[in-house]
Order: structure tokens, then sequence, then C-alpha cells
């Protein structure tokens, strides 16, 4: 039988994908590997322990996977490619033949959010260059957090950020984790990099999108750069507000309104937005 492993199992986007391979392999043929595997119990697989930093750990935890998804890690950008070679280098010792990569799309240089999406690229050719089968997804952007950041929306008045009128290709986790179970369990993605999100949006549509849902009469203020960074990390602090500052001036110079090849992972078109955020509404309800 076929075991196909998916790191960072107790996170959120790992989780997604580990329910989504199960609906199409059966809970027998997936591993989840966590850094701390009581925190992915629930998932009902087999769970293995998968830190990063312990490569010896993770040549153990991969034994026996055929194929394995490595979800990008959260640590600064030069320390995660280190992590990531770690999890390479495990599973070609451990006798794995395939490898699938959880990228992003971004600006590969020029904002606060670059040197992140720099060391995706490093792991992207490591991948390439690891001498197994492999296929790269490179994630749109969340759009869950303009959701749950509604209330504070609201007590605004306004969504301001320093987007502009870029278009911005959004996904969702529950999308995202439908494309890489495809990805993971067929073959004919392999040697594949494929953008995954839907129709991209600007700020403006997205401001419509979230008013018919909630209610709401939002309006979008495009602010600059250091005006918006200064907000942000007023509020999260110098490292998290400076990366999304970065994230936001991406989308301003459409670094992440590519062309989507969602379709081609995941067998199927995208869910619009008019169906997501209608299923938001109807949750809300």
């Amino acid at each position: 039988m076929t075991r196909f492993a998916i790191t960072s199992a107790s996170g959120q986007l790992g989780a997604a994908i580990t329910k989504a391979t199960i609906e199409l392999v059966g809970q027998d043929a997936v591993v989840g590997l966590a850094r701390t595997p009581a925190k992915a119990k629930s998932l009902g697989v087999e769970i293995r322990p998968g830190d990063y930093d312990q490569p010896d750990q993770l040549r153990q935890s991969l034994d026996g996977v055929d194929t394995v998804l490595l979800v990008s890690g959260m640590d600064s950008p030069e320390k995660r490619i280190g992590q990531h070679r770690n999890v390479i280098e495990a599973a070609k010792n451990a006798g794995v033949t395939k490898i699938v990569y959880t990228s992003i799309q971004g600006a590969e240089s020029g904002t606060a959010f670059s040197p992140i999406v720099q060391s995706n690229r490093q792991t992207e050719a490591d991948v390439r260059e690891g001498g197994l089968d492999w296929v790269i997804g490179r994630n749109g952007i969340y759009i869950e957090p303009d959701v749950d950041y509604m209330d504070e929306y609201k007590r605004r008045g306004e969504i301001a950020n320093c987007a502009g009128d870029g278009k911005c290709g959004y996904t969702t986790r529950p999308e995202l984790a439908t494309a890489y179970a495809h990805m993971l369990t067929e073959s004919h993605h392999n040697g594949n990099t494929y953008n995954l999100h839907g129709h991209a949006i600007t700020q403006s549509q997205l401001t419509d999108y979230l008013n018919q849902t909630f209610g709401t009469d939002l309006s979008y203020r495009d602010m600059t750069v250091q005006e918006y960074r200064k907000d942000r990390t007023e509020e999260l602090g110098d490292f998290m507000g400076t990366v999304i500052a970065g994230i936001y001036e991406g989308i301003r110079k459409s670094a992440v309104d590519n062309e989507s090849h969602f379709a081609n992972a995941a067998g199927r078109s995208h869910q619009t937005w008019e169906d997501y955020f209608r299923s938001v509404a109807d949750s809300v309800a």
C-alpha cells in the first residue's frame, strides 16, 4: 500500500490537507507528522514526530512512506531553508520517492515580504534538484483573515491598506487542501509548479463582498506603504507588522495577480467568491 505523509499536520493547512487526503485514499494510507504529535491526534491517522530541526527523527518518521508533503515552515527565512533541507534529505534517506512542497506567491524583491518569498524559491530549487519526483504549489493569499478581522473593520469603519488597485489571487485553506491532496496522490502532476488561487480581486471588490456578507457599509482606503507599515507595526510588532505590510505592497505591485493553475491541480475550478461568501453568510446567520 502506498503511504502518504503530511508534515505540520497539527497546523491549520497541514490538518486540512490530511483530511482531504484521507478522503481520497483512506485513513490507513495517511501518516501525519507533527512537532508535537499530541496536537494532531484528533485527525484519526497515525501521527509521528516531525520536528524540522531533528533530521534523524524525521528520517525515522518517514520510514515506509512513499510520498511526503512538506508544509513550509514558519521560522525566519534563513532558518527555514535549512529546516526544509532536513526534510528533503530525510525523505531521500528513508526511501521516499516523491515530495510535494507548499510554496507561496509574492514579490521576489523590493518588499519586506520578499526575503520569505526568496527562501521559498530556494526550497523550490532544493526540491527540484533533490532527485525525487516532485510537485510544487505556490499558494495565493488566504482570504480567511479578512473575515476573521471583521470586528476590527467594523470598529474602524473601513478597510485600509497599501494594496491600492492591485488584484490579489486569494484562496482558502480548504481549497488548497483539495488541490494538494490530488497533487500528493496523483502521478500526472509530477514535475509541475502550480499557482493555487481563485479569481483575482481588488481590495475594493473584497470590501464589497464583505459588505454584502455582513450587512456593513465599509469603504476601502488606500494608504502609502509607509503609513500601512506604521499602522501594522503598532498593532502587531515590528516583525509581523513589517511582513504584513510587505505582503500588501506585493499586491500593489501585482506580484500575486498571476495565472492560476488551480483547476490543473485539483481537477476542478476554484470555488467562486460568490459561493465562498455565501457560505460565510450562512455560517454567521
